[in-house]
């Protein structure tokens, strides 16, 4: 029998077995970026371990609603704006496409449904009218602030009371705040700024509001999964609870929350004021989307990664091996197969345990080169099942070591010409074509079933 998903939540601080509101209809939100640049390597992380725990639950239950958002309305899109001399929407409309393009090259499926904060201001204006008249919320100097203290259980997210939690967080200092912790429902905005018509005048929401009318909207007011990274527990997280439980009376919001862990560049913690941050674009010059996946699960989500070149190349190195084993079984047949029971489905029950669940894969891998033909077709069979629940090894084997090849048809001719020669007995040019080929850096390799090529 199947072990249970447990999953450790945030909010309790420990492991707990996955119990959801409906068991018929799971129900997932994550964060997602603000769109006013190229994602870089730590946006990247959530969105691909959230995409596991998605491929999970679509095994485990009959539905499963998963929303990942986009921020298109915030101050860091109005300043790339003035900064580049264009509007808001030319800004968010490219950044949200190029961000899409590079889910997809990550091989992350298209969620649910991709709510955008500009879609939903009428959502987040009647949720701040809830909260003023429940008494949670007041307005001062056009702005609408939530009043943390009318929420005697405010910090528990991040088990902090109000005081540390102020001490080591950025929070804004304004003379029109009861408490310098209350934070911006809707804020005012000239009327040359982007902005929206509100009861309280032109203005545009606060940077939390946004998630808490979106899950609403789209997924209702309790839900089972909300994901991020750790980053986001205090304030944006911590808020989130305080607006959705206010404004449904003190009603469940989440079941249970996932946090993942920062990422280290070369082993300093990754920040644009360091200047060390990686885009993903970038890194997609160089590698395969399919690397950057298997690096960014060969951790445990709730761990420091430590993001290198060398990591990389490991990866690489990795996959390599992996879609070496299938190029070789390309003509054992694949059926379908129940890894439920088996080691590898454990370690994913396991708090979404990849790096277990990666190392797993090898064994079936190591099966197709030495057991019979019965025994290959159920390891190749597991094997690709496994690797679909991680987004991994579906991908053509021969494609994968002939990937970034622009000169692919020359090397193809090269590689007939050496066949031709090795079949005429002329075996002198047959070692000068496998000489030149390996200056290039293509490796040959030579089977029964013929001649192999793939780039070092």
């Amino acid at each position: 029998m199947t072990a249970s998903l447990t999953l450790y939540n945030t909010s309790t601080r420990q492991k707990e077995v996955f119990q959801p509101d409906d068991p018929e209809h799971v129900k997932m939100y994550v964060c997602g970026p603000t769109v006013y640049n190229y994602i870089h390597i730590g946006n990247a992380r959530p969105a691909v371990v959230f995409d596991v725990v998605y491929r999970l639950l679509q095994a485990l239950y009959p539905k499963v609603s998963y929303a990942r958002n986009i921020t298109d309305v915030d101050d860091k899109i109005i300043n790339a704006a003035q900064e580049l001399g264009l509007s808001i929407d030319a800004i968010t409309g490219r950044f949200s496409d190029e961000y899409l393009a590079d889910m997809v090259s990550l091989g992350n499926l298209e969620p649910s449904m991709t709510p955008r904060a500009t879609e939903h201001i009428q959502d987040m204006i009647n949720m701040v009218e809830r909260l003023l008249h429940k008494g949670h919320a007041y307005e001062a100097q056009g702005h609408v602030l939530f009043d943390v203290k009318s929420m005697p259980d405010y910090g528990s997210l991040s088990n902090r009371d109000m005081d540390e939690m102020l001490a080591g967080a950025r929070v804004d200092v304004a003379d029109y705040k009861r408490y310098a912790g209350d934070f911006v429902l809707w804020k005012p905005a000239a009327a040359s700024e982007v902005g929206w018509s509100s009861p309280w005048g032109h203005g545009r929401p606060g940077w939390h509001l946004e998630c808490s009318a979106m899950i609403e909207r789209h997924l209702g007011e309790t839900i089972d999964i909300h994901g991020g990274g750790r980053d986001l527990i205090f304030p944006h997280h911590e808020n989130e609870v305080a607006q959705s439980c206010c404004a449904h009376d003190g009603k469940t919001f989440v079941r249970y929350w996932m946090h993942n862990g920062y990422i280290n560049i070369d082993g300093e913690k990754m920040a644009k004021s360091a200047g060390n941050f990686r885009t993903v674009r970038e890194l997609l010059d160089h590698f395969p989307g399919e690397v950057l996946r298997f690096t960014l699960l060969n951790a445990h989500y709730r761990s420091e990664l430590d993001f290198s070149l060398e990591s990389l190349s490991q990866a690489k190195g990795s996959l390599d091996t992996l879609y070496g084993f299938l190029r070789e079984a390309t003509n054992v047949e694949t059926v379908e197969v129940d890894i439920s029971d088996s080691a590898f489905m454990k370690a994913l029950l396991d708090d979404i345990n990849t790096p277990m669940a990666m190392s797993e894969l090898y064994q079936w891998a190591k099966q197709l080169g030495r057991d019979s033909q019965a025994d290959k077709v159920q390891a190749k069979s597991q094997l690709l099942a496994a690797g679909k629940l991680l987004g991994l090894l579906q991908g053509d084997a021969d494609a994968w070591f002939q990937a970034g090849s622009d000169d692919s048809a020359e090397i193809d001719a090269l590689v007939e010409e050496r066949n031709t020669a090795k079949r005429d007995k002329n075996f002198a040019r047959a070692d000068e074509i496998r000489a030149v080929l390996s200056a290039r850096g293509i490796v040959l390799e030579d089977s029964r079933e013929g001649t192999k090529w793939r780039r070092e």
